[in-house]
């Protein structure tokens, strides 16, 4: 355990964006659970929709740095190669 207040500071602090981050990354694990539903239901509408839920909640991620900027481009590029392909 730290002994320093700054340090013991940074800990509640790094400890309630792990839990922010954690709530963020599991928003977007869930869309595309839904995603995945909609497509194997044949609702293609609803599955873009959530395409374009799915891309909103993904570049927020990356712009408070929860997630790399690859890592969202390539969920998302796999996602729309899937919508597609199912048509």
């Amino acid at each position: 355990m730290a002994n320093i207040k700054s340090a013991i500071k940074r800990i509640d602090v790094t400890k309630r964006q792990t839990l922010e981050n954690k709530a963020r990354k599991s928003e977007i694990k869930t869309y595309i659970k839904k995603f995945e539903d909609a497509i194997s239901s044949n609702d293609f509408d609803e599955a873009k929709s959530l395409l374009r839920v799915i891309d909103k909640k993904l570049k927020k991620a990356t712009s408070k740095n929860v997630l790399h900027k690859n890592t969202a481009s390539r969920q998302l590029s796999k996602l729309s190669k899937k919508l597609n392909s199912s048509k």
